[in-house]
């Protein structure tokens, strides 16, 4: 009787290319600019990416020029949204919601796959009357129980995390903007201050939605103690949004030195023309101006709310949150103040050197989806 000889075993085959789904919930302060530089990375390294969000968000931040697909979905949790997100999700390695409204989104949709499920957390969350903050509490727990991995941009919100019952959260700070700082001299400077008509008084610069929870109001009232100055200062503001009438109003009503200058692409001049920056919220844009003004060298003034303590540390003139009072002294103090002005400048350019840059925070969140795949 002959031996029996086996067949040789066909290779297993391995798993193949990672498929990492991005859910962007959309609004006026998303993390559309961190998701596509995340997204970018990720293709680098070989990920297929797909990014679920909002109809505008690929005009806006071209998730498909960085490589990645892009499927668009209905704004909140409804109905045609989970179907969109179930769709998009349905042969995901890894779910990845950015911030609440996605986290949320993400924690009712893609079915049996809770467990895979990572949601980032770079927004402290506003301040909320009675019914609506008790409903955010519900929403937060849910994500934070859902998810597999929480990733906290601050060390408050990593906090809140936990609180809220995440079974893993961990820090991941906000990487360094890509782009470098012009140069001190840049003739642009000048023009930007020509065509704001501060060239002969000081120009106070903030960026960021125009919403009920970015801390405008709290400017404005800092703007009525600095308005009989001599020059007064010249606030700035960047940005779009459903609270613009409302603020343009009291601007005009109360005689303010402060111009609403709609949606701009060029922060990064308006920050290096500026002789100090403020950022006077506790929400994710705060957060992201201040990191924008200390990467370009703006003298900054912000709040000891939300993330900026941490990202900013000594490099920063930091006041209580919601006190205009504190907030006016701080300003006039730096205006006053050049050599102050001068050593923030530099510990703010110091301290951006030791942010994460794009290419780590990508590394980082890739070492965490190799891990929970």
């Amino acid at each position: 009787m002959s031996p029996t000889v086996s067949s040789p075993t066909a290779p297993t085959p391995g798993p193949g290319p990672l498929h990492a789904v991005q859910v962007l919930g959309g609004g006026p302060a998303d993390d559309g600019d961190q998701v596509r530089s995340l997204a970018a990375g990720l293709v680098a390294r070989g990920v297929r990416v797909t990014v679920c969000g909002p109809r505008d968000a690929e005009e806006r931040y071209g998730f498909r020029a960085a490589g990645a697909h892009f499927l668009p979905m209905g704004p909140g949790p409804g109905a045609t949204s989970l179907t969109a997100l179930r769709a998009c999700c349905a042969d995901a390695d890894i779910v990845h919601a950015h911030g609440t409204s996605a986290g949320l989104l993400a924690s009712l949709g893609p079915p049996g796959r809770a467990a895979r499920l990572v949601v980032s957390w770079q927004a402290t969350p506003p301040d909320q009357p009675g019914a609506r903050a008790g409903l955010r509490r519900l929403a937060e727990r849910r994500i934070a129980r859902s998810a597999r991995v929480v990733l906290a941009a601050s060390a408050d919100l990593l906090d809140l995390a936990r609180e809220r019952g995440a079974r893993d959260a961990r820090l991941a700070p906000i990487a360094a903007p890509a782009a470098p700082p012009p140069p001190v001299e840049d003739p642009r400077q000048h023009k930007a201050r020509a065509e704001l008509g501060a060239v002969e008084r000081p120009l106070l610069f903030t960026a960021g939605p125009l919403t009920d929870d970015q801390g405008h109001d709290v400017l404005l009232d800092a703007a009525w103690a600095w308005r009989s100055y001599d020059p007064a200062p010249l606030l700035v503001i960047a940005g779009e949004g459903p609270a613009r009438s409302r603020l343009q109003h009291r601007i005009t009503a109360e005689g303010l030195p402060v111009r609403l200058l709609g949606r701009r692409t060029d922060t990064t001049d308006l920050l290096a023309a500026a002789d100090v920056a403020v950022a006077p919220g506790r929400s994710q844009a705060s957060t992201t101006f201040a990191r924008d003004a200390l990467h370009t060298g703006a003298p900054l003034v912000a709040t000891t709310a939300g993330g900026v303590p941490e990202l900013a540390r000594d490099a920063a003139q930091l006041v209580p949150h919601g006190e205009p009072e504190a907030l006016a002294r701080a300003v006039l103090g730096l205006l006053a103040a050049p050599a102050r002005r001068a050593e923030l400048t530099a510990a703010g350019r110091a301290r951006a050197r030791q942010w994460p840059t794009a290419d780590e925070s990508v590394a980082h969140v890739l070492r965490i989806y190799d891990e929970l795949r």
